[in-house]
């Protein structure tokens, strides 16, 4: 497995958020439009791309939220290699970059038709917390932070 930190112009980054995009379109029916708002990459500056061999295989991002946190953002692995351990290491290099920049918590959103993935943070350390920012009152979001 291989790492590659880059911004949301990369090809690869691209073609596995309108993976993700097209998953969570199908989960959140209607409702997806909403959510889609606030997920346009063209300003993640900070995102990482996961290789098997030469191929693509998982993706997230990190973009400032406040002067302390970033916001977990885009994580994504490609359907025949989830169950692989796979989130958790592209979340552990997101969180990771994070540190090296200077940020000491993380916060991000994700939806209650997403078990897997409220599974893969509450297993990583995030605790839930009131949904923050366009997301408070939206019965379909969970919101997490962790310390790092």
């Amino acid at each position: 497995m291989t790492f590659i930190r880059t911004t949301a112009a990369h090809t690869d980054f691209k073609m596995l958020v309108q993976l993700l995009d097209n998953d969570l379109a199908r989960r959140d029916g209607d409702e997806h439009a909403f959510y889609h708002q606030f997920n346009t990459i063209d300003s993640l500056k900070h995102c990482v791309v996961l290789y098997q061999e030469s191929n693509a295989v998982g993706c997230g991002a990190i973009k400032t939220y406040n002067p302390t946190t970033v916001e977990v953002k885009r994580i994504y692995i490609i359907d025949s290699q989830r169950g692989k351990g796979l989130a958790t290491q592209v979340l552990t290099n997101l969180e990771s970059w994070a540190k090296e920049l200077g940020y000491t918590r993380c916060v991000l959103e994700t939806g209650v038709r997403q078990p897997e993935a409220i599974a893969l943070y509450e297993k990583n350390g995030y605790a839930r917390i009131p949904n923050y920012g366009q997301y408070i009152g939206v019965e379909n979001s969970v919101c997490f932070e962790k310390l790092l």
